[in-house]
């Protein structure tokens, strides 16, 4: 209902596609519906590689799972690899990509995948 007041009473038109995130904890976002289209996890490497596994919920239900913060890898400890396996044993369907805001990489990836996702919407 908070989703829907806000869109009625805030002018955001035209706009294609709306962000609604959830700040706290990779928890909550598993119990609510909130009327979204797609449900993406972002996970970023600074957080741990224990994530998929303590969190399951939520990596089991993202269409996408957004790995950031690619760049910091040499800097931090986490299994990309194991993360990627963890993430696919969870969810064979869900699409998991890798970027960095720094370097860029991946970013071309996500917005095409965004845009393909706002396409499919529009056709169906």
């Amino acid at each position: 209902r908070q989703i829907e007041t806000a869109l009625e009473s805030t002018d955001l038109m035209p706009a294609d596609v709306l962000f609604i995130e959830n700040v706290g904890n990779l928890i909550c976002p598993t119990t609510y519906d909130l009327g979204e289209d797609c449900k993406i996890a972002l996970l970023s490497v600074t957080e741990g590689d224990d994530k998929p596994i303590k969190y399951p919920a939520i990596f089991s239900r993202a269409d996408i799972t957004v790995i950031t913060k690619r760049d910091l890898l040499p800097y931090v400890p986490f299994d990309l690899e194991t993360v990627k396996d963890h993430i696919s044993s969870l969810n064979p369907s869900g699409v998991i990509l890798v970027v960095s805001s720094m370097t860029g990489e991946g970013i071309d990836l996500w917005c095409d995948l965004i845009a393909s996702r706002f396409e499919a919407k529009q056709q169906s």
